[in-house]
C-alpha cells in the first residue's frame, strides 16, 4: 500500500508544495508553509466502498417558485442585489479602507431590521460601543439591530445558530479565526475555513449572510480566490476619497445581473442613494469647453451618462506622459495609435491626460468614440457640440462598430436634455423621435465632419 503524501501549503498565497521550506517559491513569503493532512486512501476508505444516500434528481422542466426576497427599502442597494436579499444567500462585499463599507452595511442592516427582519451585526474590528456611536451619528440609534463584537468563529456560529437571524453581517472575514486551524487570523487558511463555515451555515439555516472583505493594493479582495467562488454574490464598493460619490458594483450575482451598479453620495449623515446618477455626474457641466465629451454608457441594466475629459499639452519629456483615470489605459493607447495610423493625427511629443468626471470607471468598448472625441477636441482646441452624446466601438482599421442597447442609451440622453447623438452605422434601435442622429461609418469621417479635417 502506498503511503499518503503529506502536502505543505503556503498560508499567504495557497500554493502547494511537496516538502517544507522556509520560503514559499510562489509568493516569496517567509515562514508561511504549514503541513496539511492528506485524505485517507487506505482500504475500505475510498468513496467507492462507502454507501451514501441517493440524491433526489429532477428534470429541467420542473417548475420551481422563485426565491422570496427581502427588500431593505434602499433602492440602490436592492437593485445591485438583483431585486432584494435572497434568504440563505452568501454575499461578499469588498472595498478600499475607509470607503464606507461598514457605514453602508450598518444602514442596510438597520433598514432590514425596520422592515421586520431579524438582523444581527457582528463586528470583529470594532467594539459594540463604537458601532453604537456610528449608528447614533447616522440617525439609526432606534433601529432594532442586535450588535455583537467577536472574532472566534465557533462562538459566532453558536450565536447565529441559537438566534436564527434573517440577516447576519460579519465585519470582517479577515478578522475571524477558527480554533481548528493553526494559522493567524487573516491568513489564507483561516479566511478559507471561516468563509466555508459561514456559507454552509447560510445554506443550512436559510440566513442571508453578508461578509465584509478587505482588498489588496491591486483592488482585489484579499484572501484565496476560492472565497469568491463560494459565495453567491460579490460586490465591490468603489469611489475616490476626493469625491463624494460611491458606487456599489456587482461583479458576480447568482440571483441577478452582474455589473449592476448602485450610486450613493457620502454626506454628513451617511450614504444617501442617488436615483438619477446621470444627472449627478453631469451636474457640474457648464458652458462648452474643449476636451469634453458626454458618453452614453450602460452599467448593468441601467444607462448612465458620464463626462470624459481630456487634456493634451506639449511635452518637455523624451517620453510623453499618458495619465488615465477611470479608463483602461491599454484601450486609450490603442485609440491613440488608430488616430495616428488611420487618420494621420499624431500625438507624439504631447502629454495626454484623460479622466472620467465624478470618479466613475468606464470599461465597455462603447466608450471608444467618446474618448477619441475628447482627445481630438483637446488637441484641435475645438469644442464638441454641447447637445450631443457619443458612443461606438473603434476597430483597429478605424471603422466604427455598433454597440448594444442603443435605444436605452438615447432615451437616457433625451431625458437629460440632449438633442443630438453621434454613433456608428448601422445601429439597431436608434430611432428616437426628437433627436438628431448622426451616423458615422469610420473614424476618418468622424474627424472630417466634426472637426473639419480629414
Amino acid at each position: 500500500m502506498a503511503k499518503p503524501v503529506t502536502a505543505f501549503t503556503c498560508t499567504a498565497c495557497g500554493a502547494s508544495q511537496r516538502k517544507w521550506a522556509g520560503r514559499c517559491d510562489a509568493c516569496g513569503a517567509w515562514n508561511t508553509i504549514i503541513e496539511e493532512a492528506p485524505l485517507s486512501q487506505g482500504p475500505g476508505r475510498g468513496l467507492g466502498t462507502l454507501k451514501g444516500r441517493a440524491i433526489p434528481l429532477s428534470g429541467l422542466d420542473t417548475a420551481d417558485t422563485p426565491p422570496p426576497r427581502a427588500m431593505s427599502g434602499i433602492q440602490e442597494f436592492d437593485r445591485v442585489l438583483g431585486g432584494g436579499l435572497v434568504p440563505g444567500s452568501a454575499i461578499l462585499v469588498g472595498g478600499d479602507p475607509g470607503i464606507g463599507k461598514s457605514t453602508l452595511l450598518l444602514q442596510a442592516t438597520a433598514a432590514f431590521a425596520r422592515t421586520g427582519q431579524n438582523a444581527i451585526y457582528i463586528s470583529g474590528e470594532e467594539a459594540s460601543a463604537q458601532v453604537r456611536l456610528r449608528a447614533q451619528r447616522l440617525g439609526l440609534g432606534d433601529a432594532p439591530v442586535r450588535l455583537g463584537a467577536e472574532t472566534a468563529l465557533r462562538d459566532i456560529l453558536t450565536t447565529l445558530d441559537a438566534e436564527r437571524p434573517d440577516v447576519a453581517i460579519i465585519d470582517s472575514i479577515q478578522t475571524l479565526w477558527s480554533d481548528q486551524i493553526e494559522a493567524a487570523p487573516g491568513s489564507v487558511a483561516q479566511v478559507r475555513a471561516s468563509a466555508h463555515e459561514l456559507v454552509t451555515f447560510a445554506k443550512r439555516r436559510g440566513t442571508a449572510v453578508i461578509l465584509v472583505g478587505h482588498v489588496t493594493k491591486e483592488g482585489q479582495i484579499a484572501g484565496p480566490r476560492v472565497v469568491e467562488h463560494m459565495v453567491d454574490t460579490v460586490l465591490y464598493f468603489e469611489g475616490e476619497r476626493g469625491h463624494q460619490f460611491r458606487i456599489l458594483r456587482a461583479h458576480k450575482n447568482r440571483f441577478g445581473p452582474a455589473d449592476e451598479i448602485g450610486v450613493f453620495e457620502m454626506t454628513g449623515g451617511g450614504l444617501a442613494e442617488v436615483g438619477n446618477p446621470s444627472a449627478l455626474f453631469l451636474s457640474e457641466r457648464g458652458q462648452p469647453v474643449t476636451g469634453s465629451a458626454v458618453f452614453a454608457g450602460i452599467e448593468g441594466t441601467r444607462p448612465v451618462l458620464t463626462e470624459i475629459q481630456a487634456l493634451v499639452a506639449p511635452s518637455t519629456l523624451a517620453s510623453p506622459r499618458r495619465t488615465v483615470v477611470g479608463l483602461d489605459s491599454g484601450r486609450v493607447s490603442t485609440i491613440l495609435a488608430v488616430l495616428e495610423a488611420r487618420c494621420g493625427i499624431p500625438f507624439a511629443g504631447l502629454d495626454v491626460f484623460l479622466n472620467v468626471a465624478g470618479g466613475m470607471r468606464v470599461s465597455e468598448p462603447a466608450a471608444d468614440l467618446a474618448i477619441a472625441g475628447a482627445l481630438l477636441s483637446a488637441r484641435e482646441d475645438v469644442s464638441l457640440p454641447p447637445e450631443a452624446v457619443l458612443f461606438g466601438e473603434i476597430s483597429l482599421s478605424g471603422a466604427l462598430r455598433p454597440v448594444s442597447q442603443a435605444e436605452n442609451r438615447l432615451k437616457e440622453a433625451q431625458k437629460l436634455g440632449f438633442s443630438r447623438a453621434i454613433l456608428p452605422e448601422p445601429q439597431k434601435g436608434d430611432g428616437i423621435s426628437g433627436m438628431r442622429i448622426d451616423r458615422i461609418a469610420d473614424l476618418t469621417a468622424f474627424v472630417g465632419e466634426t472637426f473639419g479635417a480629414g
